[in-house]
Order: structure tokens, then sequence, then C-alpha cells
């Protein structure tokens, strides 16, 4: 990698870092951008409770009862769905997310047309997303989503 292309890598992981901060989630503080060939911002998102869902009622946020998997969307979804509200295409598009994508969000990733993601590392012991992270990263394997695994970073590291 050249230092320019390294440059704005560090500073879209940055604001990655920067809009995770902005996620009520009390166990991981992901963000996510979506920034298209030329370097510009196409869609930003963060982990949190979908548009006009009330987050004052604190057990929905709660991980250790599972029930904050049925409320809280993942940042790259979220920054996927704000691309699409908008009307802003994602095919050839690079992700930049500070932690690896669940199945999930691979899911999502594939079928939206992006064809880069940059992130750290998938966590080697995350309990029950354990395999998630292992299909997430076949399914972006095969179908030739370019993965670049950069060191940790602030927000989505545990």
């Amino acid at each position: 990698m050249d230092s320019k292309s390294g440059k704005w890598r560090n500073r879209f992981l940055g604001l990655c870092d920067h809009i995770a901060q902005w996620s009520e989630d009390r166990d991981f503080k992901v963000g996510a951008v979506i920034v298209g060939p030329g370097q510009e911002i196409r869609a930003t998102g963060y982990n949190g409770l979908p548009r006009g869902v009330s987050g004052t009622d604190e057990t929905r946020l709660d991980r250790p009862s599972g029930e904050k998997f049925f409320w809280v969307e993942h940042a790259e979804r979220n920054a996927i769905y704000n691309a699409a509200r908008a009307g802003v295409a994602l095919a050839g598009c690079t992700l930049y997310v500070n932690r690896f994508p669940c199945a999930d969000c691979a899911r999502a990733i594939i079928q939206s047309g992006l064809s880069c993601v940059e992130c750290p590392p998938r966590p080697s012991h995350d309990g029950k997303l354990d395999h998630s992270f292992e299909v997430s990263e076949i399914m972006l394997k095969e179908a030739g989503i370019k993965m670049t695994l950069a060191k940790p970073t602030a927000g989505g590291s545990s």
C-alpha cells in the first residue's frame, strides 16, 4: 500500500471510531463508513436502535439476556440502509468498519454491491459470534469481496 492510500485508510478508520461514539450500545461501539472510488464518503452508520425506536428502555440494550440482538442494528447495515434511503449507489465502493463484520452484515455487504471491506481481523475468541465471523469470512471470500485487514481500532475491539 502506498502512503497516500494508507493515509486515506487511517482517516476513514478514524472516522469509524468517531461515528461509533454515537452508539448507545454499552458493549461495543461500532462505526462504518462507505467510500466511493474517488475517496468520497457515500454513507455512514453506527450500531444502534432503528429510527424512531425508543432507547429509554435499558433492557433493549442488554447483552447477557440476548435482548439487544433483537433491537440493535449493526453499523455496517445501518450505513447500507442510509445509502439506500438517500438513493446512493454502492456498487464498487469500499466499506470501512472498526469491527469484523458478522455473517448477517456479510450478506448485506455482498448484496449491496460493495467490492472491498477494510476492517480489523476477526476476533479469535468472541463466544457465540465465533461461528458468525467464520461464516462471514467464507462468504466474503467466495463472493469476491476484497478484504483488507487493518490493526484493531479503539472503538471496535474489546
